[in-house]
């Protein structure tokens, strides 16, 4: 068979190049193949890492062989190596592929595949007032309940991409550790560790004000503070104990009353869970997990009030803290500060940036978002339906004019389109952005108006 590979699919400009080895019942179909490739004599230079997803489109039918011979591959084998040949035979033009093929769903001679096709999108991008009727026809939303539905589907996107967060066996002893105890004035601040599933310990900073450990004193709201991207201390900047500043928030809302938790986001600085092992397909939905088993935490604790719950985060901790709100009711207000745009204007689209471990692709984010790359439209997940799945919660995103990863202008239509959903609830109001004049960073008014915006849910009578 024959697969035209062009310059979108990472590839330079080749012919077309025939694989010998495979059939597949429909040559109109298209495939997303997990393949690992290298170029060895071929007169333009292809340069890509191993095992990376590239989009393939079907040509047709040409003759099969395979090299060893074999009249059936099982898409499990993981060391039977292919000649795929440049379609005009030029001599010495080759490429050996290896590796396994993914998200096929074929019949005939593949035995086995591995998984289902990725989901794509089947309904507007920014109109969420729009949903799939029992005939499969699109019909309007007018009501929760029809918001209901397609919040559902979007719950069933995310999983098909992120992985399915765990059962309640994996909701297992906390067995916390306390390695380090400091006086930092109104609150104790303890370096812990606790267990967020088996074999598995989150290091987290968990910031308590002094009074809340006096003798019958009243329960305090919790917060949980999400760190942004930084490999060196991690979840330290947002303490300030270190890293870049205008990110000591868990610090800064100890200081006015409330608990604050500060896990370690997977993957970064010191905290290095082999998530493949642990069964994750994900590190944005192990973080998730992570974070929801904080709030687990937070709720065992007797001076945490467990009905009183917020979210904040910078850039990383933006996204996260959003991630983590869509799947968990518990948060009752979400910040999130230079976090997210809609995944069609990231980078403008940008091809390089969808790559495998680029951008969203890496593992410790969203893997499967590379098997979108020159197709983004397809994702069937988005922002505009994330933030609109947190309705009709208070939600604050801070969006700077000169933020250098997500643009303002796409964050606008991201709240324009979420906010027809909080229409349902006459909520508009609840859904708040603001542009201040800077470049990706959480300066001091939009810090403080980000306690003030918590403040108005957390501690209102």
């Amino acid at each position: 068979m024959e697969f035209c590979v062009n310059s979108s699919d990472g590839f330079p400009p080749l012919d077309p190049i025939t694989l010998r080895g495979c059939r597949f019942p429909d040559p109109s179909q298209r495939l997303s193949v997990l393949i690992a490739i290298k170029s060895r004599s071929l007169p333009e230079k292809v340069s890509l890492l191993h095992a990376q997803v590239f989009r393939l489109q079907l040509a047709q039918y040409d003759e099969v062989k395979s090299n060893p011979p074999s009249s059936s591959w099982v898409s499990k084998s993981m060391d039977k190596s292919f000649f795929v040949n440049r379609r005009d035979h030029q001599t010495g033009s080759f490429l050996v592929l290896t590796g396994l093929i993914w998200s096929l769903c074929i019949s005939g001679l593949f035995a086995q595949t591995l998984q289902e096709p990725l989901p794509i999108r089947d309904l507007p991008r920014f109109d969420l007032l729009k949903m799939r009727d029992e005939q499969g026809g699109i019909c309007a939303i007018t009501d929760q309940t029809g918001w209901a539905k397609r919040r559902s589907k979007l719950l069933e996107s995310m999983t098909a991409i992120m992985g399915k967060l765990p059962g309640e066996d994996q909701r297992c002893d906390f067995e916390i550790q306390v390695d380090e105890e400091v006086d930092c004035g109104s609150y104790v601040r303890r370096l812990i560790r606790y267990q967020s599933e088996p074999g598995c310990h989150v290091p987290a900073y968990l910031c308590i004000p002094k009074r809340c450990l006096m003798p019958e004193a009243e329960s305090a709201p919790a917060v949980l503070c999400l760190h942004p991207t930084d490999n060196r201390v991690g979840h330290q900047v947002v303490l300030g104990i270190a890293g870049r500043p205008n990110r000591q928030y868990a610090a800064e809302l100890a200081e006015r009353g409330y608990v604050t938790l500060a896990p370690s986001y997977p993957l970064l600085a010191k905290y290095q869970p082999d998530i493949r092992e642990l069964g994750w397909e994900s590190g944005t939905l192990k973080a998730v997990w992570d974070n929801q088993r904080g709030l687990d935490l937070l709720e065992s604790l007797p001076f945490v009030d467990a009905r009183r719950f917020a979210a904040i985060g910078h850039s990383l901790g933006g996204h996260n803290s959003v991630y983590t709100a869509v799947f968990d009711p518990r948060i009752e207000v979400v910040v999130s500060s230079c976090g997210l745009d809609a995944y069609t204007d990231y980078y403008q689209a940008n091809p390089g940036v969808w790559m495998p471990e680029k951008g969203w692709c890496q593992l410790r984010y969203i893997p499967k978002l590379a098997d979108y790359r020159g197709r983004l439209e397809e994702i069937p997940f988005d922002f505009p339906e994330m933030v609109a799945a947190l309705a009709p919660r208070k939600v604050l995103i801070i969006a700077p004019l000169n933020d250098g990863n997500f643009r303002a202008d796409s964050v606008d239509r991201v709240v324009a389109s979420a906010r027809q959903v909080y229409k349902l609830w006459d909520a508009e109001d609840a859904l708040q952005v603001v542009h201040p004049d800077c470049d990706h960073d959480f300066p001091d008014d939009m810090r403080e108006l980000a306690y003030r915006t918590i403040d108005s849910v957390l501690k209102s009578p």
